[in-house]
């Protein structure tokens, strides 16, 4: 492994006031050779990401907006950290040691609690120090915070390494309570702004998916094989041909979804250390985006929403399918689905989690 000390310190400035009058601050931080990120404490944000090709040329990577204003804004959820349960939890309500809680619904018009609730994670302002080779961020959500019970204490440190990101998160209860904590970047290896992220190829180390009903929620009878579906990525494919081709225009989930915005299962499940589990490649600039992660899903999400409304700080809108989102966590609606891998976290226990995004091809 390289040592994160051929890092830069990172450097704090200033990246504007929140209504209540306290600041947000923008932590930046280089690898020494190219890569140079970019954190807010609001909402624990991967704020930029700029990445250089085979050539040297580097370009932001990751979507964003331009100022402050737009993150407090409607979610797209850009580069966040979220929490307190990352993707969708069916009505917003589970039971925990009998006992229901219910999480504010948030995926309108759909019944869905969605990546924490109506404030998660991505709406707080978090408390950071430097680390060795970037930052550490922490935030204390109270007991009832949307809902969710026990009092967490949750971190996310990002740390350059020469060519690789590292996010490690690990959070603490005083009582029992349900965790999944991701990051929601969007990524195009082409440059933010640089049109659409379909002409990436992608390859995932998952056999299966879990296919969703109308209300994006998992169907019952588990992961299904993704063998004969556009949905099999176990070979490098381009993400606009499987989308366009004739398995990919015919079938219902992508109907559903208007696009990808589903949980593979990833192959071999959760694990101690990371394993690569993605490749992302973006052949017109050569950049190429190696994932590796503890979790067991991955949530592939290729910005259907994305209409044109968000500028970036590059000046250009984003339409569909401008960015790529992977998203590593446990599966969707995982506390009522006992087949899953428990998302649980008990007093006494530490979550752990750790991501590392890798760009030296």
């Amino acid at each position: 492994m390289l040592s994160p000390a051929q890092s830069s310190s990172p450097v704090r400035d200033d990246y504007g006031t929140l209504p209540d009058g306290s600041q947000v601050h923008r932590w930046t931080f280089t690898d020494g050779a190219g890569i140079t990120a970019s954190v807010l404490t609001q909402g624990a944000i991967l704020q930029a990401l700029h990445v250089p090709d085979p050539s040297g040329r580097t370009a932001n990577v990751a979507l964003g907006h331009r100022d402050l204003a737009g993150y407090l804004g409607r979610a797209p959820y850009f580069g966040a950290t979220i929490g307190r349960y990352g993707n969708r939890i069916a009505d917003g309500r589970f039971r925990l040691d009998g006992r229901t809680h219910q999480v504010p619904l948030s995926d309108q018009p759909r019944p869905n609690a969605l990546h924490g609730g109506t404030a998660g994670f991505d709406t707080r302002r978090w408390t950071a120090e430097p680390v060795d080779g970037g930052v550490e961020l922490t935030l204390l959500s109270p007991d009832g915070d949307q809902g969710f019970p026990g009092t967490l204490r949750a971190t996310v440190r990002y740390t350059l390494e020469v060519g690789r990101l590292r996010i490690d998160y690990r959070a603490e209860t005083d009582a029992p309570t349900v965790v999944n904590l991701t990051n929601h970047s969007y990524l195009n290896l082409g440059g933010e702004g640089s049109g659409s992220a379909l002409d990436h190829e992608l390859a995932l180390a998952a056999a299966a998916y879990l296919p969703v009903d109308a209300d994006l929620r998992p169907l019952g009878g588990g992961p299904a094989p993704v063998a004969g579906t556009p949905f099999d990525f176990t070979a490098p494919r381009q993400l606009g041909e499987q989308l366009a081709g004739p398995l990919g225009a015919a079938d219902e989930q992508l109907r559903i979804t208007g696009g990808y915005d589903h949980c593979w299962a990833l192959d071999g499940g959760r694990t101690s250390n990371p394993r690569r589990v993605a490749v992302l490649r973006h052949p017109a600039s050569g950049r190429v985006l190696t994932l590796s992660t503890t979790e067991p899903g991955i949530q592939v999400y290729t910005g259907n929403a994305l209409d044109g409304g968000f500028t970036g700080p590059s000046g250009r809108p984003y339409g569909p399918h401008a960015g790529i989102a992977l998203e590593t966590q446990h599966f969707p609606d995982s506390p009522n689905r006992p087949d899953y891998p428990s998302t649980v976290l008990r007093p006494g226990e530490e979550y752990r989690s750790t991501t590392v995004l890798d760009f030296r091809g």
